[in-house]
């Protein structure tokens, strides 16, 4: 008889099984809890002293200068570069360093319906326009940051416009689901701000919601804190009138501390390198290392690397 009791699992194998449920779980379709913490220690009783989030949420680059996380995900790159000059909401320049950048290429849109008549932010403060607007139902959603911020330079925000009578709307869905697109459909909303536009503004420019143009010295101060101008060009959407300026939503940073050990960013750099090929890549594969350390629009590097991922990148042949 074998005494099932004398076999011990590895914690390797506890660990490993834990994380590979994990991978599968929010790779499902249906399934909704798709952020995800990991936490790291030797065996046995004590702290945590390595942590990796995967969010999308400007509020974890707190957690990463607190050394409360040690590696983080955050869409888009560009808050980093108010927390790292201290601009902004960011009341002193934080340290904080780039391991890699997963692509992705984006831009924020203000789209207010023509009925409206408003052809600027700064119009929509000058008449109070009252507009019924739909937004992120995710209360830390990076839509929100950079939502509050651009109001704020074209001085007015979310609670003035319910103040002149409008609307602001927090939908779960995303700006392409039924829901949203169907309320621009029957004319229950009159703004739709929010990212992703490839995904949604082809469908509200038939509906008469276009993209307001930033400019003049509302894109100079948004500029002189950090924001990056992106375009919607009328090339790629032909309803468009002309060509859009907006601010660029561009990049998944994946960043650490500046003080991070060298030791721990090479392993996990190298721990990137190696899996690669298991990490779903729009639906192409494997992931594109070869570029995420590179600036580029869609991986748009607005912060130094880290000098070890540098290291590591170079002498994988990905930088000169």
């Amino acid at each position: 008889m074998i005494d099932h009791g004398q076999f011990v699992v590895p914690a390797t194998t506890r660990s490993r099984l834990m994380l590979e449920v994990a991978s599968e779980l929010v790779g499902e379709k249906d399934w909704a809890q798709r952020q995800v913490t990991i936490s790291l220690r030797p065996q046995g009783p004590g702290n945590w002293p390595l942590t990796l989030f995967a969010s999308d949420d400007p509020e974890v680059i707190d957690e990463v200068v607190s050394g409360k996380v040690q590696v983080a995900i955050m869409n888009p790159v560009d808050p980093l570069t108010l927390a790292y000059r201290g601009t902004g909401p960011f009341n002193k320049p934080l340290p904080l360093r780039v391991v890699t950048v997963i692509p992705s290429e984006d831009q924020i849109a203000f789209a207010v319906s023509e009925r409206t008549g408003a052809t600027s932010l700064e119009e929509i403060r000058e008449r109070r326009v009252p507009l019924r607007v739909s937004l992120r139902k995710q209360p830390g959603h990076s839509t929100h940051f950079y939502i509050k911020h651009i109001l704020n330079a074209a001085g007015f925000s979310l609670d003035d416009i319910k103040s002149w009578g409008g609307e602001i709307r927090y939908d779960a869905a995303i700006p392409q689901a039924s829901e949203r697109l169907g309320a621009i459909e029957r004319g229950e909303i009159d703004a739709v701000f929010d990212e992703a536009i490839n995904r949604w503004v082809y469908k509200a420019l038939d509906h008469g919601i276009r993209p307001l143009s930033l400019g003049g010295p509302l894109l100079a101060r948004l500029e002189e804190i950090g924001f990056r101008r992106g375009v919607i060009p009328k090339v790629d959407y032909p309803k468009l009138p002309a060509d859009v300026v907006s601010l660029d939503f561009s990049g998944w940073a994946v960043f650490t501390h500046a003080n991070a050990p060298d030791d721990f960013i090479t392993a996990f750099c190298r721990a990137l390198e190696a899996r690669k090929d298991r990490i779903p890549w729009q639906g192409e594969g494997p992931l594109p290392l070869e570029r995420m350390c590179r600036n580029t629009p869609d991986t748009p590097l607005v912060i130094p690397l880290h000098p070890a991922a540098e290291r590591f990148w170079r002498d994988c042949g990905y930088l000169p």
